[in-house]
């Protein structure tokens, strides 16, 4: 085997599992990330992935598989980079066990992450979430089920895999309600329930009779959990369904990650401080929650009276005149 080999199976099984006991998403993504650039390699280069060696990953291939991401495979900066990120962990891996090559690794180790725009983060409004929550059929199964994921998501925040992997015994009811999940970066949190929120649940655990280690979520007459893709495809069509009834929504292309997002606003407009909404969402830092203060308007609205000056008058500025106003506009 050429030298490429054992050392990508050692950074999985040494550093990843053994070493860094990481969560399996991690592998998973890992995994991902350099099988992909492995095949692309093996495509370019015409050789199988077990006879690579390390001159075949050199920085000009590495930085022409992540313009391979974009331009062919249509991924997002977003993607891109977490790929990068996989590539560099392994080659920081590699470094320590190839010396040899420093001057290469060196060389990939250096290809930056792309910067890319920050867009202002889509939540819905109170209508708007009272369409989607009232577009399953609740006299179903299914639309039981899937009004109570909504309504549990909008409520407590819950990522899509979080809610995957819900168990009934996770669910604590009566005094003091609440709901465990063991969250990103295998943070453990207990998120409080409303009573409307308790009450759905309760008929939905009712009438879906599991056992308290079965999943909260099942797939349709199975013990299987719902996946993340099949939570993504229930919201899509409850919402594109919805969108008859309140149109806004076909425009925002809700998803569950926007469920989560709606959740977060609920709390920042209820006057709940940043720093308990990112207890809340299981941030690990800050800088996660900071993006619902800048998509807050009536925030910044209240600020901007704050800084009113003595005699003025609150609010903005409006030009009393049209044509003045489109000049200034310009």
């Amino acid at each position: 085997m050429k030298s490429l080999t054992p050392t990508l199976q050692a950074f999985f099984t040494d550093r990843l599992m053994r070493q860094r006991h990481a969560s399996s998403h991690t592998i998973a993504a890992y995994r991902d990330s350099l099988c992909l650039l492995l095949s692309y390699v093996a495509d370019a280069t015409g050789k199988k992935p077990t006879k690579l060696d390390w001159t075949d990953l050199d920085a000009v291939t590495v930085g022409a598989f992540l313009q391979h991401l974009e331009d062919v495979r249509g991924n997002s900066v977003r993607t891109r980079n977490a790929r990068l990120s996989a590539i560099h962990s392994f080659f920081e891996f590699a470094a320590l066990r190839h010396p040899e090559q420093a001057d290469l690794i060196a060389r990939v180790l250096a290809i930056p992450e792309k910067r890319f725009d920050t867009a202002v983060v889509c939540y819905l409004t109170r209508a708007e979430v009272d369409a989607l929550l009232d577009s399953p059929d609740e006299t179903t199964w299914t639309g039981q089920r899937d009004h109570a994921l909504m309504l549990l998501a909008v409520q407590t925040g819950l990522r899509a895999s979080e809610l995957a992997g819900l168990r009934g015994e996770d669910v604590v009811l009566g005094s003091g309600a609440h709901v465990r999940c063991s969250g990103k970066g295998r943070k453990e949190r207990c998120t409080p329930m409303t009573k409307e929120t308790l009450q759905v649940l309760q008929a939905w655990m009712r009438a879906c009779g599991g056992r308290p280690q079965d999943p909260l979520f099942p797939s349709r007459g199975s013990v299987r959990p719902l996946s993340r893709s099949a939570i993504w495809r229930l919201v899509t069509k409850h919402a594109l369904a919805a969108s008859e009834r309140c149109p806004s929504l076909a425009q925002k292309h809700p998803t569950p990650h926007t469920l989560r997002h709606t959740c977060s606003m609920r709390l920042l407009e209820s006057g709940v401080d940043i720093t308990t909404i990112a207890l809340w969402l299981g941030h690990a830092t800050l800088q996660s929650t900071n993006v619902y203060v800048h998509a807050d308007m009536a925030l910044k609205e209240r600020a901007l009276a704050r800084t009113t000056p003595p005699k003025g008058r609150p609010g903005r500025y409006h030009p009393r005149d049209e044509l003045l106003g489109f000049l200034q506009a310009l």
